[in-house]
């Protein structure tokens, strides 16, 4: 185990930065405990970080961080089961290929394959689906460090008010230091996009939803234009891009062509709207067919920031007409798409999705963009209609407004209290969405 001292840490948007007392990287999740009591005798908080994509303060350590670049390990794979546990800094990216080497994959994720898996977990991280949940209905068992330094495991039957709980527990319950993951035999996904007109979206919406095992779609600010996303199960065989088509629409198009545009939007807001227009303009429908977890993901190497809003699901269709009504009520110039995800309800505490079919609204800026007045509008919007931001995305919410949004708020901050009443795993923002 290392440790270093006045080290900075920024996430990957660089909007969060953190100066903590020292930076240690564990090996084993008994050297994680190590940390945790050492900690607690200094007086110290401790946080473990993933990779940084999470645009809120989440990770932000202000006593002892712990690197999880040790702990990668994947320490079984029952085939039979379906059941694979790894250590929590593997990146989901080595994940999905383990599990494909085996036969076996996630059931749903979303398009960034980045993240820790511990990362991602703690922060609700979902994708979309009509069936299939996000990442917290997909864990079997947790292991994790409690902040008397004890390592306990839980699972429905193993204490499951914790693993309910700490399934997505944003750090605030104990250190995750492995997952067990419920997997599915490895599949192909058959992936349709297809531009199509606004108005067309939101009167089919409730079909795409029904008929598509996955289904989302982007609308592009001051247009009329959007991209829609339609992935399923097919036996195959495969019929991927072409490498030079994966090259010019993944690689040049979403990102080094559409980075220049954010270069030049951020220095000319005016000419968002046209902008935006021609990129919707210039959408083309292709069909491929892929491993699932290449058809899932995506690269994203353009910078930004993001928040996103879970809403009851029957309120999506009159949400989106409220926010394109914005559009011409503010000044607002957006050059990123606004991204419009589904998911079936989840049982975690937590979930964005706990207790109801929920809807996702996500909206972008460029890095270098002003967000407030923009994020603030549409935050107003989601929240009158009891909507619950996502955990790793920018929100101003507190505990005041989050405990009338989530039925078992209470009942977490009680399990956190009884385990953690010191807040050795506190920091700024778990302050301001814990209430202490």
């Amino acid at each position: 185990m290392s440790t270093v001292t006045n080290q900075t840490w920024r996430n990957w948007a660089g909007n969060q930065a953190a100066a903590p007392q020292r930076v240690e990287t564990p090996r084993t999740a008994e050297e994680v405990a190590a940390q945790v009591r050492a900690a607690g005798a200094e007086g110290r908080t401790v946080r473990m970080i993933g990779t940084g994509h999470s645009f809120t303060g989440a990770a932000v350590a202000e006593g002892v961080l712990l690197r999880p670049d040790a702990l990668t390990a994947v320490r079984s794979v029952d085939t039979a089961a379906g059941l694979v546990t790894v250590e929590a800094g593997l990146p989901l990216h080595r994940l999905n290929r383990i599990l494909d080497e085996h036969g076996l994959a996630l059931a749903n994720m979303g398009d960034i394959q980045e993240q820790t898996v511990a990362g991602a977990l703690q922060t609700a991280t979902h994708g979309t689906g009509r069936d299939a949940a996000g990442l917290a209905s997909q864990v079997a068992a947790l292991e994790l460090v409690l902040a008397d330094g004890s390592l306990v495991t839980c699972s429905p039957t193993e204490r499951p008010d914790l693993f309910d709980a700490a399934r997505a527990g944003l750090g605030a319950l104990g250190v995750v230091t492995a997952i067990t993951w419920r997997v599915v035999p490895s599949f192909l996904l058959r992936a349709r996009e297809e531009p199509m007109k606004w108005d067309e979206v939101l009167a089919r919406v409730d079909e795409f939803d029904a008929a598509n095992e996955h289904f989302e779609f982007y609308w592009f600010p001051h247009t009329e234009g959007c991209l829609t996303k339609r992935n399923n199960r097919t036996e195959g065989p495969a019929e991927p891009l072409s490498r030079f088509r994966h090259w010019l629409d993944d690689e040049f198009l979403s990102n080094s062509l559409f980075g220049a545009i954010n270069q030049a939007t951020h220095r000319a807001p005016s000419i968002v709207p046209k902008v935006n227009g021609i990129s919707a303009r210039a959408l083309g429908a292709r069909t491929y067919s892929d491993t699932s977890y290449k058809v899932f993901t995506s690269s994203r190497t353009v910078r930004f920031k993001e928040q996103e809003y879970a809403i009851p699901r029957e309120r999506l269709v009159p949400a989106l007409r409220d926010l394109k009504a914005l559009f011409a009520k503010r000044d607002w110039k957006i050059s990123f798409p606004i991204e419009v995800r589904l998911l079936p309800e989840e049982d975690a505490w937590l979930s964005m999705a706990h207790g109801r079919r929920s809807a996702f609204i996500a909206v972008h800026v460029f890095h270098k963009d002003a967000h407030e007045e923009y994020f603030g509008g549409v935050e107003e919007l989601m929240t009158a209609i009891g909507g619950r931001p996502h955990w790793g995305k920018l929100h101003t919410r507190d505990a005041s407004y989050l405990e009338t949004v989530y039925p078992r708020f209470g009942d977490f901050r009680a399990l956190r209290d009884e385990l953690d009443p010191e807040r050795r795993f506190a920091n700024p923002y778990t302050r301001q969405v814990f209430g202490d």
